[in-house]
């Protein structure tokens, strides 16, 4: 058991905009990767598969943090607060939803305000 955080942060493109947005979460990668605390930021695309089930977020972050602190601080830096201020929120934004879910492979639940 750790305190690490797996996240999962789900895009739905805007119809169109898959491969323009794919490039634009792809900017995120490489300074995200510098960032205290972060394990692994990769960026992957839904695949056809017999063993899986397609939904409508086809491009996916899989991200591993060493603890929630690293975790929220990724999420309060400005290019991350840019991205999700003009891409997701804003009307001309390239997300039309997402879905960002954080987990644990601890067996207790968290009081961090972080999951709040």
């Amino acid at each position: 058991m750790s305190s690490r955080v797996y996240v999962l942060a789900q895009f739905k493109p805007k119809p169109g905009k898959e491969s323009e947005l794919f490039e634009v979460l792809k900017a995120l990668e490489p300074d995200s990767y510098r960032e205290e605390g972060c394990i692994q930021y990769m960026l992957t695309r839904q695949i056809d598969h017999p063993s899986a089930t397609r939904n409508e977020y086809p491009i996916v972050f899989n991200e591993i943090w060493q603890n929630a602190e690293a975790w929220a601080a990724h999420g309060n830096r400005q290019q991350i607060k840019n991205f999700f201020e003009t891409q997701v929120q804003a009307e001309t934004g390239l997300v039309e939803d997402a879905i960002v879910t954080a987990y644990s492979d601890e067996g207790h639940h968290y009081d961090s305000p972080v999951y709040k």
